[in-house]
């Protein structure tokens, strides 16, 4: 007997090829678009936004196509919770979430995994793109277009029951596979941005969840006053542009956001030079092959998605990872996942990630 997939469909052309994929392959795929907005679109705008109606129809369409039952689940209340709250919780506490990590964490890979096994369903398809050999978590062969960063969360477990079709292929030759199957979603534009705020305005977005509150942006060279923000949560680790500042710094060059106090509502700015950092301390790993590996152990390891991968030295001490890093990296900020990879001949392994709650610049401290 063939084992019964769920195919999540968002309308885009990576889950309509998975889904396909999947039927070539010979398992039982039923398709399902998950409803997160309570109030959709009509239609998207341009690569921003997703969840609209427009999703759902091609993702019906699609469905269609490839010849497979096709059903609409209404997750908008849990993915509210879980994804949405938390994103504005987490820039009201000072701290820069990932959504797309939380969305496969508490959505595509708990909710909806876990309805489909209470309904009968052996795994969960998906159309990220990541490759998943043995148990293992692994890069895709678009570097990219690699997925692995926001999948890192996921336990073994939970790997267990998901199915990636795409790890082997790049973006280009997904299109081209779309149009041969006749797939109307052959050339539809990625989503990109935050898929809940459309309009890409996320300091606009924070303003209306959070509302505004009048604080100090301060130089962490001098301790002076440099300028006022109508709230910290407007602001990131490593923001250059649109810091307001009405003293310009006293050699002339730019000054980037350190740090950011909710407590007092206060951002510190500096030099750029005062972002680097060489260990990066990471709270409740989740261990991707269901072990724990005793350090320490030389890895690499990513702090953000699509971002450097840098070597390391990493040690293991409970629930925290720290990470020394062979080298320096810019602008790391605490609520990012750190991603811990080892590079092998199969290609670059994940091993565990954790999120970011601190970082050090050991350099500095010593000099």
């Amino acid at each position: 007997m063939s084992l019964r997939v769920l195919a999540a469909m968002s309308g885009g052309v990576d889950s309509a090829v998975a889904a396909a994929r999947a039927v070539d392959a010979g398992y039982d795929v039923t398709g399902v678009h998950l409803a997160l907005s309570s109030n959709p679109k009509t239609f998207r705008s341009g690569a921003r936004g997703c969840c609209t109606l427009e999703d759902s129809r091609d993702a019906r369409r699609a469905a269609d196509v490839i010849g497979i039952p096709f059903y609409i689940w209404d997750m908008a209340e849990r993915f509210r919770e879980d994804v949405v709250d938390d994103f504005v919780a987490e820039y009201a506490a000072g701290r820069t979430p990932n959504p797309c990590l939380r969305c496969n964490e508490k959505i595509k890979f708990a909710a909806v995994l876990d309805r489909a096994v209470a309904l009968g369903f052996d795994a969960v398809v998906t159309g990220h793109h990541a490759r998943l050999t043995d148990g293992m978590l692994r890069r895709s062969v678009d570097q990219g277009k690699d997925q692995s960063y926001v999948l890192a969360v996921l336990t073994s477990e939970q790997l267990s029951r998901a199915v990636f079709p795409l790890g082997d292929s790049t973006k280009e030759e997904v299109r081209a596979e779309a149009a041969q199957r006749d797939l109307a979603v052959a050339d539809k534009p990625d989503s990109h941005d935050i898929c809940f705020i459309a309009d890409g305005d996320t300091r606009g977005f924070l303003n209306r969840e959070l509302g505004t509150k009048t604080g100090d942006i301060v130089d962490g060279t001098t301790g002076e006053v440099v300028g006022s923000h109508e709230g910290a949560h407007q602001y990131t680790i490593g923001q250059r542009h649109g810091l307001g500042l009405t003293r310009p710094a006293a050699d002339g060059k730019p000054r980037y956001v350190l740090s950011i106090t909710p407590v007092d509502n206060t951002v510190t700015v500096g030099p750029r030079q005062a972002l680097d950092v060489d260990v990066v301390h990471g709270d409740k790993p989740v261990w991707t092959q269901g072990r724990t590996i005793e350090g320490p152990f030389e890895c690499e390891v990513q702090l953000r998605a699509h971002g450097e991968c840098y070597p390391a030295t990493v040690t293991v001490d409970g629930d925290t990872l720290t990470a020394r890093l062979h080298g320096v990296a810019s602008g790391v900020a605490a609520g990012q996942a750190m991603v811990v990879y080892r590079p092998d001949e199969e290609g670059d392994t994940v091993l565990a990630s954790a999120t970011i709650s601190r970082t050090e610049s050991l350099a500095t401290s010593s000099a």
